[in-house]
């Protein structure tokens, strides 16, 4: 079933979507500014969203599915508004002027638009309420999302980790300290895991499913996060504490996939131990 994909700001979890679906036949193009790190299948188009005018490269023939993607460089209120709601908007006027109009867009977002902060049990249903900047413009995107005139979907992304996204993994090997009580509840998504619900979602749309407005991408466990470090501790051989590295989160919260299980996605990495795992035995 081959259609055409365009993923704007087409970073790692963008890439990886984008490996995926040019093997099952797509056709991919990838939006970034430094087009030649997009790996082999993905069509480059060089372009930056903050820009106001249409990326020479863009495509002219349809696009069956929009992935807007992006990350922010700037890790403040701008610099968030610019990447997820300025960018997504731009975008969206690009579409219009090609006289583009895909199937579906799919708007990544994060489980950051929840301030749940008592190991309160999260779904798409539960009150979005960041109380954050990055968490109350992220859902100010969402709303852009679904509010522009194609079918959307909102998928928010829980802690993305895997090859290249190993922070966790070095504070452990510093003598990371979290503490035990409370348990502070992490949610995490492998990162081929998080380009896999992307990708299961637009299959199933192609094929005529029904998809919902929201869906949350994370695993099937979440743990609380000493729970992970003394885990990883075990496992890299790390006995010493470091009195500098202790860290005290302020949130804390469980979110659920059952909506996205209920669809039919599993994920390739179900928890923590298996992720981390494959990341240990690769290095």
């Amino acid at each position: 079933m081959s259609k055409t994909l365009m993923i704007a700001g087409c970073g790692d979890v963008g890439s990886r979507l984008g490996q995926q679906l040019n093997v099952a036949g797509w056709t991919v193009f990838g939006l970034r500014r430094g087009v030649a790190q997009l790996p082999a299948g993905i069509r480059p188009v060089a372009g930056d969203l903050q820009a106001d005018a249409c990326p020479a490269a863009w495509p002219s023939e349809p696009l069956d599915y929009l992935v807007y993607c992006a990350a922010a460089t700037e890790h403040d209120e701008a610099g968030y508004r610019a990447a997820y709601v300025d960018g997504l908007r731009r975008v969206l006027g690009w579409l219009a002027q090609q006289g583009q109009r895909p199937k579906r867009l799919l708007f990544v977002s994060s489980s950051g638009v929840y301030g749940q902060q008592q190991g309160e049990w999260v779904d798409e249903t539960s009150a979005a309420h960041a109380e954050g900047y990055s968490g109350r413009v992220m859902r100010e995107a969402e709303q852009v999302a679904l509010a522009s005139d194609l079918p959307a979907t909102v998928v928010r992304l829980t802690g993305i980790y895997g090859p290249g996204r190993e922070w966790l993994l070095g504070q452990v090997r510093q003598g990371y300290r979290v503490a035990s009580e409370p348990p502070l509840y992490g949610n995490r998504i492998h990162a081929d895991d998080a380009a896999g619900l992307l990708a299961y979602l637009l299959q199933a749309d192609a094929r005529g499913v029904a998809l919902e407005d929201c869906y949350i991408g994370v695993d099937d466990q979440p743990a609380p996060l000493h729970e992970v470090v003394a885990w990883l501790r075990e496992q890299l051989g790390v006995s010493h504490w470091s009195a500098e590295s202790t860290v005290r989160r302020a949130g804390s919260k469980r979110c659920s996939n059952a909506r996205a299980r209920a669809l039919g996605w599993q994920p390739q990495y179900p928890s923590y131990r298996e992720g981390y795992s494959a990341i240990l035995r690769s290095a």
